[in-house]
């Protein structure tokens, strides 16, 4: 009969494979490649995290009981300038800001009719801003973006749909802890900040690993995780303009993204996975990226 394996031999397996291919970690511990596949299989630790994954998701939506119709409304005309068309459009980027569709349709239309170009009306209204701030950088910065009315209404629809979103699965809750907000808040209880708003990463690295049910066990499990507090962020910033994250919460969103550069990457659509998500999120320039990108292509 096989002698089994001590405790200790097989979590040393596990240690390593989260860093080593499996066919390394059979050579580093003289262990059959064979052992080694069993070991990790049987440890449920290199799938997918159930637990973490129910908690780590957003509410699902509910469908809205009200069934009167809304007509949009235009926001008023008003003389900001006392420049005609830089007020037009200053209008016109009022009504575009709604975010409903008709109304932006009209809107456009309208700004096809105006004479001047767009972009010669941006640099009148950054000198009107000037004369009334007497600051350049303000206005200049003010007035970026004034000309892409097309740009302002992708943003405007989009914001109404998260708007729509956030109300569907929320509710009145928008603003509530989450119960994954509850759980980092809970863990991270007593830690200190320094610097005012930033907590060490190993002691925030240290608490979470105390609690293995709710960890990442995959590269999936932290996307998931890290689109989930994008998500939530979204939601309530197209609501009320803020949303940032609490500290605790931060800090949570920082651990899964440092475990981008320590969870081997299963396959190499996995590994594709997370390079669009660093793409695709701007995230291309944080401190921890080079790691991340050499452990999906080691």
């Amino acid at each position: 009969m096989t002698k089994p394996l001590p405790d200790q031999v097989r979590q040393r397996v596990l240690d390593l494979r989260a860093a080593h291919s499996l066919r390394e970690v059979a050579a580093m511990t003289a262990l059959p490649l064979g052992t080694v596949k069993t070991i990790c299989a049987r440890s449920g630790v290199f799938r997918d995290n159930p637990t973490h994954r129910a908690l780590f998701t957003l509410p699902p939506i509910k469908e809205s009981t009200n069934t009167g119709v809304s007509v949009p409304e235009l926001p008023p005309q008003q003389t900001v300038t006392g420049d005609k068309e830089v007020d037009a459009v200053l209008w016109l980027r009022a009504v575009i800001k709604t975010g409903q569709a008709p109304l932006i349709e009209k809107a456009m239309q309208a700004a096809a009719r105006i004479k001047t170009p767009l972009s010669d009306l941006e640099k009148r209204y950054a000198k009107l801003l000037l004369a009334q701030n007497h600051d350049s950088f303000s206005a200049v910065f003010a007035s970026i973006g004034f000309a892409d009315l097309e740009g302002l209404a992708d943003y405007s629809v989009a914001t109404l749909a998260r708007q729509h979103e956030a109300r569907s699965r929320f509710g009145d809750d928008l603003y509530n802890d989450t119960p994954a907000e509850l759980f980092c808040i809970a863990a991270l209880e007593g830690l200190e900040c320094y610097n005012g708003w930033k907590l060490a990463d190993t002691e925030v690295d240290g608490r979470f690993s105390e609690r293995p049910e709710l960890l990442p066990h995959t590269l999936r499990d932290c996307l998931h995780e890290l689109v989930y507090w994008d998500a939530l962020y979204f939601l309530r910033h197209a609501v009320d303009g803020y949303g940032d994250h609490r500290i605790e919460v931060q800090a949570r969103d920082d651990f899964v993204f440092r475990r981008l550069a320590s969870i081997r990457a299963r396959t190499k659509d996995e590994a594709i996975e997370v390079f669009r998500y660093l793409s695709d999120s701007d995230k291309m320039d944080r401190e921890e990226t080079n790691a991340i990108l050499a452990n999906l292509i080691g």
